[in-house]
C-alpha cells in the first residue's frame, strides 16, 4: 500500500492555488491550503475594486481543485525540523512537503506621515479600507497617487475617469519597465483623462501630512486622499522560521525552487528568491512558479529529479480606465520591445489576460497537469546571470544576503 503524502500550501493565491491544483495529480496526496481568508483575491483587479467596477474577488470553489482542503487562517511559524506550521489560532499541522506561497503585500514607505495619512493598496484589505474614504470624498477632492508602476497607473487612470482630479507622483520615471514608446502612449491617454504626472527625481515624496504630500524639490502639493502604490514587500514568515532569505525576505532556493536548507520546503510566486534571482512580482511570474514548484514535488515523491526552473515572459499589460489600456510587449527576459497594443485593443487584451487567469487556476483544477506555460523557454538570459553569478562567486566576492 502507498503510503499518503500530507502537502501544505501556505498562501492562496495565483501561486498557490495553481501548485494546490496541481498537486492533486495524484491520487496518493492530501493537499491543504492555508489562507488568511474565505475568498481567492483576483488581485490584478484591485484597482477596480477602488473604482467601483469589480469586486476582485473569486469564490474558492470556482479556482480550487474539489479535493483541496482549505483551511482559514495564518501561519504563524513553520517548523522545519518537526514538518509543521504553526497557526495564528493554535494548533499545528504536520507536512511531508510544503510549498512557500505567501505572496507580497505593500511595503513600508519609510516616509514621514505615509503610515498615518496614505492609503496602501496591495491587499483586499487595503482596498476595502480605501473605496469608503473616496465614496466620501467630494468629487472635486484632489486625489494623489504615489508611485508610477502597474498599480499606481491603472489606479490613477481608473479614478481619472470617473471624472476625479488625480496627481500621480512618480518619484522617477512613468512605468519604468515601459518601452519608451510605450510610455509616450500611456503618457498620452493619462493626459486625455485629466491626470497630472509628475516625473523626475525631485518628485520623490519626503512626507505626507493629512491633506498634503511634500516632494523633494520642496513643493506641497494639496492632497485630500493620498494612495501609495510605491514598492512592495512580502511577509517576515521564513526570516521568524529561521529560513534563509534574500535581502527582501524572499525565501532562497535553488533553481528547482528547492528551499537551501530544506529539500521538504518549495517556494513560489512573490516570495520565492531562486538562486537569489528573484523575478519581477508579478502574477505572470506567480502562476508559472506556481506549477514548477508542484512539479518539483511530485518529482521527488516520485523519487525522479526535478526539473530547474525555465521561466519565459511575454508582456506586461495595464488598464487605463475601462475604455483604454496597453499590451506592452517585451522579450522573453522581461524587457520590454518597442511593440505595443494600446487603446481600446489594449483595453479589450486586458480584460481578456484578467478572465484567462482565473481560467487557468480552474481548468487545473478540474484537470490537473493541463498548464503548460512555465515550460516555455525563457531563453538564455537566465542562463547566463547564474553563469555570471558562479564566475563571480569563484573570486570570492559576496554576491548575495543572506537573513537568518
Amino acid at each position: 500500500m502507498n503510503k499518503n503524502t500530507e502537502i501544505v500550501v501556505i498562501g492562496g493565491g495565483y501561486a498557490g492555488v495553481m501548485a494546490a491544483n496541481r498537486l492533486t495529480q495524484r491520487e496518493d496526496v492530501t493537499v491543504t491550503v492555508i489562507n488568511p481568508r474565505a475568498s481567492f483575491v483576483h488581485r490584478i483587479r484591485l484597482h477596480q475594486l477602488v473604482g467601483g467596477s469589480d469586486s476582485a474577488v473569486v469564490e474558492y470553489r470556482d479556482v480550487l481543485a474539489e479535493g483541496v482542503r482549505l483551511v482559514v487562517d495564518t501561519v504563524a511559524r513553520i517548523d522545519a525540523a518537526g514538518r509543521g506550521v504553526e497557526l495564528a489560532s493554535g494548533g499545528t499541522v504536520g507536512y511531508d512537503y510544503l510549498v512557500y506561497a505567501v505572496g507580497s503585500g505593500s511595503a513600508d514607505p519609510r516616509v514621514p506621515g505615509a503610515a498615518e495619512y496614505a492609503f496602501p493598496l496591495a491587499t483586499l484589505e487595503e482596498a476595502q479600507r480605501l473605496q469608503p474614504v473616496l465614496e466620501a470624498a467630494s468629487a472635486s477632492a484632489a486625489v494623489t497617487v504615489v508611485g508610477a508602476g502597474p498599480t499606481g497607473i491603472e489606479t490613477a487612470a481608473e479614478l481619472a475617469e470617473e471624472g476625479r482630479a488625480v496627481t500621480l507622483v512618480c518619484g522617477g520615471v512613468l512605468g519604468p519597465y515601459l518601452h519608451a514608446r510605450g510610455r509616450r502612449s500611456v503618457a498620452g491617454r493619462l493626459a486625455k483623462l485629466g491626470v497630472t504626472v509628475l516625473e523626475g527625481p525631485d518628485t520623490k515624496v519626503t512626507a505626507v501630512s493629512r491633506d498634503a504630500v511634500r516632494l523633494a524639490d520642496g513643493r506641497e502639493l494639496p492632497s485630500e486622499v493620498t494612495i501609495w502604490t510605491a514598492g512592495f514587500a512580502v511577509p517576515d514568515l521564513a526570516v521568524r522560521s529561521g529560513l534563509s532569505t534574500d535581502a527582501l525576505g524572499r525565501l532562497l532556493t535553488d533553481e528547482t525552487l528547492t528551499s537551501v536548507d530544506d529539500e521538504r520546503i518549495v517556494a513560489a510566486g512573490d516570495s520565492a528568491a531562486p538562486s537569489d534571482l528573484a523575478l519581477r512580482m508579478s502574477c505572470q511570474a506567480a502562476m508559472p512558479l506556481g506549477a514548477r514548484a508542484a512539479d518539483t514535488v511530485l518529482s521527488r515523491i516520485a523519487g525522479e529529479r526535478p526539473e530547474t526552473l525555465n521561466q519565459s515572459f511575454a508582456a506586461q499589460c495595464i488598464s487605463l480606465g475601462r475604455h483604454s489600456g496597453i499590451f506592452q510587449f517585451a522579450k522573453r527576459s522581461d524587457v520590454a520591445v518597442w511593440f505595443h497594443i494600446d487603446g481600446r485593443l489594449g483595453a479589450k487584451l486586458k480584460e481578456t489576460v484578467c478572465k484567462v487567469v482565473v481560467k487557468h487556476l480552474a481548468d487545473e483544477g478540474h484537470k490537473p497537469g493541463s498548464y503548460k506555460l512555465h515550460r516555455s523557454s525563457g531563453g538564455d538570459t537566465r542562463r547566463q546571470l547564474l553563469e555570471a553569478k558562479q564566475e563571480t562567486i569563484s573570486y570570492g566576492e559576496p554576491v548575495r544576503t543572506t537573513v537568518r
